[in-house]
């Protein structure tokens, strides 16, 4: 669901002098909403509350430092700025319901202000979500690619690290791609870290981890990872199969 409007609005601009001057925009204003950004919203809420009803029951536990944003959702709840803690922990507390209800109502909306007003409003919401993807590259390479911290000090050897991390990006990319998005890169990664298997008797070899995301992964290689046991000339041609890229 996509909507938008054409809208000029009046801003105050510092010119090079010094002096400000009242200037006119033309924005354009696009509002979606999606499934997925609510149930995410919500999930992470769910979270959140969940801590603001541990500090209503004991507000002594309460730490700033683990309970961001929990805060927000209780009533009367007073703590010192210098050192976090609560000044009154005999003081009895509510859970902020109406707040909690009036946050609800935003779930899985997203608005956009942009000066590209020729632009139609599918292509706007598609250039945010790859300015999205790409802040998320970063937190990808950086937290499930381990590309930092580095530790390694030779430059050949810091490029061929580097070199490493970005081709397992692409892979990461592809693969997320194969199956549609369901699942994150670091559901992925985990999931592929886990897949593995030991030797049961003879040439018979036993996996021992299964999930919704490697059957997925599975089913988009023509890779069947729902087996509990395979044969190691199975396993080979596998490996060769996938070598071929058949």
């Amino acid at each position: 669901m996509v909507k938008s409007r054409f809208q000029a609005r009046d801003i105050n601009v510092t010119m090079e002098s010094g002096k400000i001057e009242p200037k006119t925009v033309y924005e354009k204003q696009v509002v979606f909403w999606q499934k997925k950004y609510a149930d995410k919203a919500k999930a992470d809420r769910a979270r959140v509350i969940e801590k603001a009803f541990g500090f209503v029951a004991d507000p002594s536990k309460y730490e700033r430092s683990t309970s961001y944003g929990a805060a927000k959702y209780v009533t009367s709840f007073d703590v010192d700025d210098s050192t976090g803690e609560v000044l009154d922990t005999k003081k009895t507390l509510i859970l902020n319901e109406e707040k909690i209800k009036e946050e609800e109502k935003y779930d899985g909306y997203y608005a956009i202000v942009t000066s590209e007003h020729k632009l139609a409003d599918d292509e706007i919401v598609e250039t945010y979500r790859g300015l999205w993807e790409i802040e998320e590259t970063f937190r990808v390479t950086k937290d499930d690619l381990e590309a930092r911290p580095i530790f390694v000090s030779l430059p050949e050897r810091i490029e061929g690290h580097f070199l490493t991390c970005f081709i397992s990006l692409l892979i990461m990319r592809l693969l997320r791609k194969r199956i549609n998005k369901r699942f994150s890169c670091a559901e992925i990664a985990n999931c592929l870290n886990r897949i593995s298997c030991s030797n049961e008797q003879d040439n018979i070899y036993l996996f021992d981890y299964r999930s919704t995301v490697s059957d997925a992964i599975g089913e988009s290689l023509g890779i069947d990872f729902t087996r509990k046991r395979m044969r190691l000339n199975e396993i080979k041609n596998v490996i060769a199969k996938a070598k071929r890229g058949d």
